[in-house]
């Protein structure tokens, strides 16, 4: 849930940087006028959220498609481009690395917006995440059945276990797959999957990859 194709997904709150601003130039005499733009709304941005860390991507020898691969690669949760023809405009470009939308925003909206975006990006990487783990979650009662499943589909299998190392064992040594939660407030009673003796809840059993 926290990465893709392109890199790190990186939840606001486990986040070491939370925005990068990119300066953008095509041409070289432009390159001290966007730096120093760049650091400008780097400034602020530290200035208006010191609770927050941001980086300024000031790499001169470095293309900016370079850069946004590199910030993606690192899972930073927004990347702020400020191109020359965004300068004359008084706007940004806003990137949310989560989803990769874009949006083209005065850099005072984009400054006063941070904070809720934050909040949003980590609400967004929960609910996904809570639906991935929801919809990879499997109830079994049966040992063959666990293993067929296992194999087919991979997932979590919440499954009643008779709470012996041997058991737990003997199912890491035919699938792999290992108890990775014991769920708190599970007062199901049955019977283990395996051994069919008495168990006094379900556990989660997942492989590990």
């Amino acid at each position: 849930a926290h990465s893709d194709d392109k890199g790190l997904v990186v939840p606001p709150k486990l986040a070491p940087i939370h925005g990068v601003v990119v300066p953008i130039w095509m041409k070289d005499h432009q390159v001290d006028d966007m730096l120093k733009a760049g650091q400008e709304l780097f400034n602020k941005l530290q200035e208006t959220y010191p609770g927050l860390d941001f980086e300024l991507d000031d790499r001169r020898q470095q293309k900016a498609g370079v850069k946004f691969a590199q910030w993606e690669q690192k899972g930073v949760p927004v990347r702020l481009e400020l191109g020359p023809r965004d300068l004359e405009k008084g706007q940004v470009v806003v990137v949310r690395r989560d989803t990769g939308e874009k949006e083209f925003m005065s850099q005072d909206e984009a400054i006063a917006k941070f904070g809720e975006l934050m909040t949003t990006i980590q609400s967004d990487l929960y609910e996904k995440a809570k639906a991935f783990r929801e919809e990879n979650t499997h109830l079994v009662d049966d040992y063959e059945t666990f293993k067929s499943s296992l194999e087919e589909k991979g997932g979590f299998y919440l499954a009643h276990w008779d709470g012996t190392d041997e058991t737990e064992a003997k199912v890491q040594a035919e699938t792999k797959a290992t108890i990775r939660a014991i769920p708190f407030g599970d007062t199901e009673e049955g019977k283990c999957m395996v051994t069919g003796k008495p168990s006094k809840q379900r556990v989660v059993f997942a492989k590990a990859y």
